[in-house]
């Protein structure tokens, strides 16, 4: 970074050092050959413009990160929530979750990109997806949400429902989000986990090893059974000569493997007929494989 102050390196650039940029040659001839001094004169004039408004570029964008950054951390003053979880690094992308199916997309997600980030842990407990602070993020009281300080035009914006999020960020980052008919592959997919196999692998998990255990009607666990396998058919049937979902690896893929995973965590693979579905198993292991998602299946973490 440089240190130098605007006047200072003004006072630098109009130095005759910055006039003689071959002084430091065995023989500057052209410091006392008049003529080849005339000569060289206006060059170096120009070298010397150029070199000061390059400065004078520099040291704008420095002062203008230095207020945007001013400017992201006032975002705390707009959002109740930041009272609850207090952030210590209010500059970048804040994150509200827990390590479930769904909050665990926006983790991944976001250690896939690279994008800096806070995770704050919030329970599935009334006492903090009810409460007025996180309400006032997201009124429909579901993990995940995030607080992006350096939004659109660089003003502070904050998103709940992790398709949404993940369509967010993978714009902002250029990344998992093809450009062109495949950017709607991957979200026709995306829409496919967050309107059928979220819904309805959810809903097996209830009946399988949550309150719906309990209910003597065998129906509702047929139900979701056989509509949990119904999906599973059309994954398996998609990866047929494809390594991922939608092509190319992308949020489509984050937001479907950690319900596919999930099957295991309900102990309803044996229902559903887990061992038939080859390529399902083998995508959802490549997934598992890799060290983005490694990471963000443990962000935040459970216990805190």
């Amino acid at each position: 970074a440089m240190s130098m102050t605007l006047p200072l390196a003004m006072k630098s650039l109009n130095s005759e050092s910055m006039l003689s940029p071959l002084s430091f040659l065995p023989s500057p001839r052209w410091q006392v050959d008049p003529a080849l001094r005339a000569q060289q004169l206006p060059r170096k004039r120009t070298i010397q413009r150029v070199l000061l408004a390059c400065v004078e570029n520099y040291l704008q964008l420095q002062t203008r990160k230095k207020g945007t950054e001013m400017t992201n951390s006032n975002w705390i003053n707009e959002f109740p929530i930041a009272q609850r979880w207090a952030p210590t690094r209010p500059e970048v992308i804040q994150l509200y979750s827990f390590p479930t199916s769904n909050g665990v997309k926006i983790s991944i997600a976001l250690e896939e990109m690279g994008l800096d980030y806070e995770a704050h842990r919030v329970t599935l407990s009334d006492a903090d997806v009810k409460s007025d602070a996180f309400l006032s993020l997201n009124p429909n009281n579901k993990i995940p949400a995030i607080i992006d300080p350096d939004g659109p035009e660089s003003a502070p914006i904050g998103l709940f429902e992790s398709g949404a999020i993940l369509i967010y960020l993978a714009e902002k980052s250029g990344m998992l989000l093809p450009e062109g008919a495949g950017r709607y592959e991957a979200i026709k997919w995306l829409m496919f986990q967050m309107g059928g196999v979220g819904p309805m692998f959810g809903q097996l998990g209830f009946f399988f090893k949550f309150a719906g255990a309990d209910i003597e009607d065998p129906r509702p666990r047929e139900r979701y059974v056989n509509e949990a396998a119904r999906l599973l058919n059309v994954i398996e049937t998609q990866l047929d000569g494809r390594e991922w979902i939608a092509g190319d690896y992308s949020i489509a893929d984050i937001a479907l493997a950690p319900w596919i995973g999930a099957l295991e965590f309900y102990g309803a693979q044996d229902a559903v007929g887990w061992e038939k579905f080859e390529r399902t198993k083998a995508y959802l292991d490549r997934f598992m494989a890799r060290p983005a998602v490694q990471r963000g299946r443990n962000i935040p973490p459970r216990e805190g």
